[in-house]
C-alpha cells in the first residue's frame, strides 16, 4: 500500500456518488463503489492488490466504522417505537422461519452446505439502507413505525448471528466472543447514559468546540477499537463490534456533532475505501466462469425480497415489505469473512454480493414507487421535500450547536 494506491482507492470510490447523481438511476452509492472496486481489482485491472496487509488492514477498519455507523442509525431509544415493537419482532420471526426453509433449500440445490449462512442473509434487514430511505423520501404512515421496528430488531438479530453460522466448527468460541462483547456494549451505553445525564458530555462537547478537538469523536473511536480488539482475540468478526459500538453511542443519544464528524470520517474515506478494498477482491471471473454462481445470488436476492414480501399476509403493505428484504451489513460481512478466512468456496463471496445488489435495487424500486403514493407520505413532511424533519429521527443528546 502506498499514497500513489491510496488516492487511485479514493479516485475509484468517486464512482459512487458519480453515478448516485444520474438522477435517472437512482443507483445507490454502494454499488458504484464495489463497481470500481471490482474495476481496478483482482477481477478487473489489477492496479491494486486486495490481499496487501496494509489494504487489508484499512479496509477491516473501514468495515468496523460502517458497522458502527449502520449501529447510530438505529433508533434505539425512540419512544414512539415501543408500541409497534411486537409487531416487528413478530414479523422479523416469522420471515426468519421462512428464510431458515429458503435458505436450506437453495444449498441443497446448489449443493454447497451453508444453508444456516443463506438462511440469516436472506433474514437480514439493513438499518443503514431503509432509514436513510426513508428520510430521503419523507416516508411515512400507519405502517411506518412496524416496519422500521422490523428493520431493526432483523438487523441486530442478524448480526449478532452471523459469526455464529458462517463458521459452524468455531460457532461456541464464536458465541462466547459475541456474549463478552455484547456485555461489554451494554456496560459502554449505560456509561455513556450515566455521562450524559449529570451533563459531562455537556462539559465535555463544550470543551470540544471550544477548542476545536473533537472529543466526542476520539472517544467513540476508542470504545469502537477497544471493542474490535475484543472481538479479534475472541476470533469474533468486527462487524459485531462495530454494530455493539454503534447501538451503545445510540443508546446514550447521539450528539449532532458526533454525527457530523462520524459521517466525515465515515463517509469521506473509510467507508468507501472498505466498499472498493471489497470489490478488489471479489472474484467475479470466478463468478461469470461457473453460471451457477451466478444462479446461485439471483436466487439469494430474489427469495429474499419475496420472503420479505409474504408477510404481506400479515396486512403489512406491499411495497413496505420489499423494503425491508434490503441487505448490506450482513452479506457484505459474510463475504468479507469468507473471503478472508477461506470459509465459502471461489467466487461465493461475489454471489452473496450479488444477492444484497438485488435487494438494493428492490428497495430503490420499492421506496421511489411509495413516494408517489399518499398512503406512504408523512403528513408532517408532506410537500416539502428536501427541507423536511426525519421521518423517525435518532434520539440526539442536547448540543451546544
Amino acid at each position: 500500500m502506498s499514497l500513489p494506491i491510496l488516492a487511485l482507492v479514493g479516485l475509484a470510490a468517486l464512482a459512487g456518488p458519480l453515478l448516485a447523481g444520474v438522477a435517472r438511476w437512482r443507483m445507490p452509492v454502494v454499488i458504484g463503489q464495489l463497481l470500481a472496486g471490482i474495476l481496478i481489482g483482482s477481477s478487473g485491472l489489477r492496479l491494486v492488490n486486495a490481499q496487501d496487509p496494509m489494504f487489508t488492514f484499512l479496509g477491516e477498519v473501514g468495515f468496523a466504522v460502517t458497522m458502527f455507523v449502520a449501529g447510530t442509525h438505529v433508533p434505539v431509544r425512540d419512544a414512539r417505537l415501543r408500541p409497534a415493537l411486537l409487531t416487528g419482532v413478530l414479523r422479523a420471526v416469522a420471515v426468519g422461519v421462512l428464510a431458515a426453509a429458503a435458505g436450506f433449500g437453495i444449498a441443497a440445490a446448489f449443493g454447497t452446505g451453508h444453508g444456516a449462512l443463506y438462511a440469516v442473509i436472506m433474514a437480514s434487514s439493513s438499518a443503514a439502507l431503509v432509514l436513510p430511505a426513508v428520510d430521503q423520501l419523507g416516508l411515512g404512515g400507519d405502517q411506518l413505525l412496524p416496519t422500521l421496528a422490523q428493520v431493526a430488531v432483523a438487523d441486530t438479530a442478524c448480526i449478532v448471528a452471523l459469526p455464529l453460522v458462517i463458521d459452524p466448527a468455531n460457532a461456541p468460541r464464536a458465541a462466547l466472543g459475541a456474549v463478552l462483547v455484547a456485555v461489554l456494549a451494554v456496560g459502554v451505553a449505560f456509561a455513556l447514559r450515566w455521562a450524559d445525564e449529570r451533563d459531562h458530555w455537556d462539559r465535555l462537547r463544550d470543551i470540544s468546540k471550544d477548542h476545536h478537538l473533537a472529543l466526542e469523536l476520539r472517544i467513540s473511536l476508542v470504545v469502537l477499537f477497544g471493542l474490535g480488539t475484543v472481538a479479534a482475540l475472541m476470533h469474533v468478526s468486527v462487524l459485531l463490534a462495530g454494530f455493539a459500538a454503534g447501538l451503545a453511542v445510540s443508546f446514550a443519544g447521539e450528539p449532532h456533532r458526533l454525527a457530523k464528524q462520524l459521517f466525515a470520517v465515515a463517509e469521506g474515506f473509510l467507508a468507501p475505501l472498505y466498499f472498493v478494498w471489497l470489490g478488489a477482491s471479489l472474484s467475479i471471473v470466478a463468478l461469470v466462469k461457473d453460471p451457477r454462481l451466478v444462479l446461485l445470488g439471483l436466487a439469494l436476492g430474489i427469495v429474499a425480497v419475496l420472503v420479505h414480501l409474504a408477510l404481506a399476509v400479515s396486512r403489512q403493505r406491499p411495497l413496505w415489505a420489499i423494503s425491508t428484504s434490503a441487505q448490506l451489513g450482513v452479506p457484505m460481512a459474510a463475504a468479507t469473512i469468507g473471503a478472508s478466512n477461506g470459509l465459502l468456496g471461489p467466487g461465493e463471496p461475489a454471489a452473496l454480493v450479488l444477492g444484497a445488489l438485488v435487494t438494493i435495487g428492490a428497495l430503490t424500486v420499492a421506496t421511489a414507487m411509495a413516494s408517489k403514493r399518499p398512503e406512504f407520505q408523512d403528513p408532517a413532511t408532506s410537500g416539502a421535500k428536501g427541507q423536511h424533519a426525519r421521518a423517525v429521527p435518532r434520539h440526539e443528546a442536547p448540543s451546544p450547536e
